[in-house]
């Protein structure tokens, strides 16, 4: 295990380690985002990944999704996630909840497996507000992708509270439905660049949504490690 870690832990701290191996981390949404956000947590040493998506994998996500290949289309998000983390780390420990997030599940569930931090990769918007909602409500730190659809731009990711967040359509929507919840505070990635496309069907690349991945789980890592 020492191996493993030895990279990391000049630049995490001595006790990354043992802090990250203890953490459980509710993953939503195993897409263009949320597949990178998983693959930097488990490599990292996060102990327990909670993977929720009820989708399968199709054609169209063999362009961006990490856990997308041509042998698995047709199968489950999950299934396919967990594999990819136990051939990467067999260490962690993945828990699967093959369902669509919604306002009823959500406390359901995060009182059932009671995460260290929340990462937001679905594009529901009632079901990232209740997310929000819910980690604020029980104290749960909460991180929520933005929208990445129709960019080009990697470079222009931002990491900010909700609130200090300007040209995002989805961030814009966020803002009203959070304040009307009451909740204060959220920690999101957004880019500030304007679409480059405005069609009905979302257009999507390879090294976009990756990159909000990573920086996602870059700032879960640090928050655990206590060094943001």
């Amino acid at each position: 295990m020492s191996e493993r870690y030895a990279r990391q832990i000049p630049l995490l701290g001595d006790k990354s380690t043992a802090l990250l191996s203890d953490k459980l981390v509710m993953v939503c949404g195993l897409g263009g985002v949320g597949g990178y956000i998983v693959e930097a947590l488990a490599r990292a040493g996060v102990g327990k990944l909670l993977l929720i998506d009820n989708d399968c994998f199709d054609e169209s996500n063999l362009n961006r999704q990490l856990f997308a290949t041509s042998q698995n289309i047709g199968c489950r998000k999950t299934d396919e996630a967990k594999k990819r983390v136990i051939s990467v780390n067999h260490d962690v420990v993945c828990y699967t909840e093959d369902i669509f997030l919604n306002k009823e599940n959500i406390p359901i569930l995060i009182k059932k497996y009671k995460p260290d931090y929340i990462a937001d990769a679905i594009d529901n918007i009632s079901a990232k507000v209740s997310l929000a909602f819910n980690g604020e409500k029980m104290g749960i730190p909460v991180i929520s992708s933005m929208g990445t659809g129709n960019k080009l731009d990697p470079m222009a990711f931002e990491c900010t509270d909700i609130f200090k967040t300007s040209v995002c359509p989805l961030a814009k929507v966020m803002r009203k439905l959070l304040k009307d919840e009451g909740v204060k505070k959220l920690k999101v990635v957004y880019s500030k660049e304007q679409p480059k496309v405005k069609e009905k069907t979302v257009s999507s690349v390879s090294f976009v949504p990756s990159v909000a991945g990573m920086i996602i789980a870059g700032e879960i890592i640090k928050d655990l490690c206590g060094i943001n």
